[in-house]
């Protein structure tokens, strides 16, 4: 059995190897702790941006970033933003992506959402059609500038 909470800082090194669990996050995150405990930090001090873990038989083995957004889009509704999802590679087919997922939705449910949306890099193919799967829809166009 899964079980979804809130991330503490002592999670922050396996969820920094979840990260890496994959070709895109093994290029683009780096070795060093300290910058991923520094924005923990800045995540827990802003309020409203969670990051969650799934732990099964004490091994973290999921992760999500949970971020509510309140505005005036869509008649004033807050939106639940999903973003930095990972399920371990050797845990992939047990069905915690859909179990993560519906804990994101009550989450966000629970916050007074209206919306629930994600991002995701295009060359996820198997995630594109594990979201569809789950309902989501391909409705915008992203875009992305590098400010460093």
């Amino acid at each position: 059995m899964i079980r979804f909470r809130e991330a503490t800082r002592d999670d922050v090194r396996a969820v920094l190897a979840l990260l890496t669990d994959d070709a895109l996050g093994a290029a683009r995150e780096g070795t060093d702790l300290a910058p991923y405990l520094a924005a923990f930090d800045a995540m827990k001090a802003e309020g409203g941006n969670t990051l969650i873990v799934g732990e099964k038989d004490g091994r973290i083995v999921a992760t999500y970033q949970l971020t509510l957004i309140s505005g005036l889009s869509l008649r004033a509704s807050r939106r639940a933003q999903v973003e930095s999802v990972r399920v371990a590679t050797d845990m992939r087919g047990q069905g915690i992506g859909e179990a993560m997922f519906a804990d994101a939705e009550a989450r966000a449910r629970a916050a007074g959402c209206r919306l629930m949306q994600l991002t995701m890099n295009a060359t996820r193919r198997d995630a594109r059609r594990f979201y569809e799967r789950l309902g989501f829809t391909p409705s915008h166009i992203g875009f992305k500038r590098d400010l460093s």
